[in-house]
């Protein structure tokens, strides 16, 4: 009887995991399967896209859709421009966090509770709402319709998040490795260069990815801002223009979406391991060299003493 309990219940455990993973691979085609018709619509032909709209194999592929927005629709223009607004907004506000996360963090000033709550209160308002405003401003610079509008709107925000986790981090940071800096003769910026950078890498891959990924698929404020200038656009915006009044370019929009998306994805799959250990890897690795500090430390003082 005993024997034939555990049968039971072996079989009923191993029908739920089959019926879990049965769920799981469905929700899953679901979810990817908008990317694979992007992809096979890419290399469709217009006929044979209205002809099997639902398919994910062309029957005959061609890269011209491809070649015609690249040199047609000066989609290459456009992917340089996102390249360069997109790694310049990443290190203004890399830098930007980083420098405010370490004053945030490791000193405490007048205004400094007041500071943070202000930050923090900026998360419940619209980015819709900030567009004007920002308009407003880069037109007052007469930098509208100009890369560097773009780049200086895209950095310009509060970027709490990210600020959040720097400051985060470098509360948790050990007060001796500054002490140990400073015995050691350095200053307030040599110790911010050669300790919180250094302690601080994981957190800045996080930062670097999750703002590249917003960077690059950035589409309202690049569409305000470069209405007057088509050569300035980003590829978000590029892809906006494929759909006209009364026709759409739907192979082209595919292509194009194609071109746009599949950077970032590559750039998640080789980075995704520090996204996903970035901030508790940050802190081991903090501990870890506070550690090998004291080691050291330790074992300078018994050289000293023998």
């Amino acid at each position: 009887m005993e024997v034939d309990e555990l049968s039971k219940e072996k079989r009923i455990h191993i029908l739920k995991s089959v019926i879990k993973h049965i769920l799981l691979l469905l929700i899953g085609f679901f979810w990817i399967y908008p990317f694979f018709w992007m992809i096979s619509a890419s290399f469709k032909s217009q006929n044979e896209f209205f002809q099997n709209r639902l398919g994910l194999i062309p029957q005959m592929p061609t890269i011209d859709n491809f070649i015609r927005i690249w040199n047609k629709a000066d989609f290459g223009t456009y992917f340089i421009n996102t390249i360069i607004v997109t790694v310049f907004s990443v290190i203004i506000v890399l830098v930007m966090t980083m420098m405010a996360g370490y004053a945030m963090g490791r000193y405490k000033f007048i205004g400094r509770n007041l500071c943070m709550g202000v930050f923090l209160g900026s998360i419940a308002i619209p980015l819709v709402s900030t567009i004007i405003p920002t308009y407003e401003v880069v037109k007052e610079m007469h930098l509208v319709g100009t890369k560097l509008g773009l780049i200086l709107s895209q950095a310009g925000g509060a970027h709490v998040i990210f600020l959040l986790l720097f400051t985060s981090f470098f509360q948790s940071v050990p007060n001796e490795l500054e002490e140990a800096s400073k015995i050691d003769g350095c200053n307030y910026f040599q110790t911010f260069y050669y300790i919180m950078m250094r302690l601080c890498k994981p957190v800045a891959t996080t930062v670097v990815i999750m703002e590249t990924i917003w960077a690059w698929n950035a589409f309202m404020l690049p569409l305000v801002l470069t209405l007057n200038n088509p050569s300035s656009r980003t590829l978000a915006v590029g892809l906006y223009a494929f759909k006209g009044e009364n026709t759409v370019d739907w192979t082209g929009i595919a292509a194009g979406g194609a071109i746009a998306v599949i950077p970032v994805i590559v750039l998640f799959i080789f980075m995704q391991k520090y996204f996903v250990e970035g901030i508790p890897g940050s802190n081991c690795y903090a501990s870890d060299l506070y550690s090998d500090s004291v080691c050291d430390r330790r074992n300078s003082e018994q050289k000293e003493s023998v």
